[in-house]
């Protein structure tokens, strides 16, 4: 079968992942082969391969593992698809590196050249203006850190966007307002890169997306539906300064946008109250140990973008016209605030990242009914930074075991293009809390298979999809067994095929 076919059984395939734990079949082992029978975009019945009859359009899955379609709980979609017109930065290792690596780099049709994935936490010297300047010459150069919190500027780019920095440096908002304007571009040239995204997605298996783009795309999205691309479901993210135009609108979460067929849908408030561990402006109760004073005592500890009271406000506006909430919250300082504001609020929703998190306030995010959307490859790839900046923190970071143990939902993403879109390389992190050869990093919060595959799923670990009878023909069908794979497996997972309502969105060549 084809891509764009519909299929009504699909043939010979073991159930991976908790559904086939949960379904009421006895008769065959957990090995052996199903016959899965869709209709009407959903599952509706499940027999061993063979016994029922098979009618309409068959794919054999030929003892591949079929497991439910895969989420992105958080990406930002536009940034993360123009990646191919950006020069990769991710392997330079100082400021003298970064500017070299921009030296002939292509100049985009805006005029501007455009670097991705510095981290210049890592960096043996600070970021000069001047450097940056003699590298790239009079052609507006931007190197976007890899957090998404803020970007180094030549001084044509500065004078270009308006802004001032000795450095270079522009952060926080002004790094948002940056992203808005990078992704500003003609709707043809920016709908070719998501295509492309939105196909690469669904080879990994994955059925749908929460899009966390600076600026609001629901419209975007919609459109892209109308002119044929329909591999994805996308819940849109609004961020403050739409809030009021989506409310008058009329417009809550779940709600179909106009235009749509019903694969795009309005999705939460979102709001950053704190800063990145990166950018070192994350909310924190203790200081950054590797910025220092003169007199050699730590200093830093970050600071909230949005005050306690104005987050209950923001919250309590959304709420009360049925828009669910995504808090950016890093900092344990800030991830206490954003439990605050949903206890204070009523509000509904999320803390995406969680990255540290207080004892006191593990349990908290169950009780309210607040969801931990978080990003497994941050803690890997953040594990050198959180061992340097954060080693005097009391609060513990990248705490996903001690989340699930005390009740919370854990939804998984990749905050792309902060890392890979690719599912599997969040289920991978979060089983074996490591990606190089190193030992795993703090193994004691490491999740089981099962509980990091349902928190890729829609709905999260506690509510994700599963294999069953009357369940979402959001499916994937894959190489190995989710649950028993091995290292090099999980990680790089090979995916045969994509379903999205019963119709396949991706397969195999």
């Amino acid at each position: 079968m084809n891509a764009g076919e519909a299929v009504d059984v699909i043939a010979n395939a073991r159930i991976g992942g908790e559904g086939r734990e949960l379904m009421p079949l006895a008769m065959v082992g957990e090995d052996e082969p199903y016959d899965v029978f869709l209709a009407g975009g959903r599952i509706v019945d499940i027999a061993p391969a063979g016994l029922a009859r098979r009618t309409g359009a068959v794919l054999d899955a030929a003892g591949a593992w079929l497991v439910p379609g895969l989420w992105d709980h958080h990406v930002h979609a536009v940034p993360w698809a123009l990646e191919s017109q950006r020069v990769s930065l991710g392997l330079t290792r100082s400021a003298a590196e970064a500017a070299a690596a921009m030296v002939g780099a292509p100049v985009l049709a805006d005029g501007r050249r455009v670097g991705s994935g510095i981290r210049d936490a890592f960096w043996p010297e600070p970021a000069d203006l001047e450097l940056l300047d003699r590298a790239t010459g009079e052609v507006p150069t931007y190197l976007i850190n890899a957090d998404l919190h803020s970007a180094w500027l030549n001084s044509a780019a500065l004078r270009r966007e308006g802004w001032r920095s000795d450095d270079g440096f522009v952060r926080e908002e002004d790094a948002f307002e940056l992203a808005r304007r990078l992704g500003d571009l003609d709707d043809a040239i920016v709908d070719a890169a998501v295509s492309d995204m939105v196909r690469r997605a669904a080879a990994r298996g994955v059925v749908g997306i929460v899009d966390m783009h600076m600026e609001f795309s629901g419209d975007d999205w919609a459109r892209r539906e109308a002119a044929g691309l329909d591999l994805l479901r996308v819940s849109t993210a609004a961020y403050t300064h739409r809030l009021e135009d989506i409310i008058a609108r009329g417009l809550a979460s779940g709600d179909v946008l106009p235009g749509s067929s019903g694969l795009v849908r309005m999705g939460p408030y979102k709001v950053i109250t704190d800063g990145s561990l990166g950018t070192r402006t994350a909310a924190c109760s203790h200081p950054y140990d590797a910025l220092h004073a003169a007199d050699g005592a730590p200093t830093g500890r970050g600071a909230l973008n949005v005050a306690p009271d104005e987050l209950v406000a923001h919250l309590t506006r959304a709420a009360g016209s049925g828009i669910a909430a995504a808090v950016h919250a890093i900092g344990d300082v800030a991830v206490a605030h954003a439990l605050d504001g949903f206890a204070a609020s009523g509000a509904t929703g999320s803390v995406e990242h969680a990255q540290l998190v207080r004892s006191a306030d593990l349990a908290r995010f169950a009780r309210l009914g607040v969801t931990a959307s978080v990003q497994p490859t941050h803690a890997v790839e953040d594990r050198d930074l959180v061992d340097e900046l954060w080693a005097s923190q009391t609060a513990t970071p990248y705490a996903w075991r001690a989340l699930s143990d005390a009740g919370a939902n854990l939804a998984f993403g990749s905050d792309a293009p902060v890392s890979a879109l690719d599912p599997w390389k969040q289920i991978a992190a979060a089983v074996l809390r490591r990606d190089d050869d190193r030992p795993a990093w703090r193994p004691e919060d490491a999740l089981d298979a099962a509980t990091a595959l349902a928190a890729s799923t829609r709905g999260g670990s506690s509510g994700g999809q599963r294999i069953l009878p009357g369940e979402s023909a959001d499916l994937a069908l894959v190489a190995h067994d989710p649950l028993a794979a091995g290292e090099r497996e999980l990680r790089g997972m090979p995916v045969a095929a994509t379903l999205l309502g019963g119709r396949l969105t991706h397969v195999a060549a």
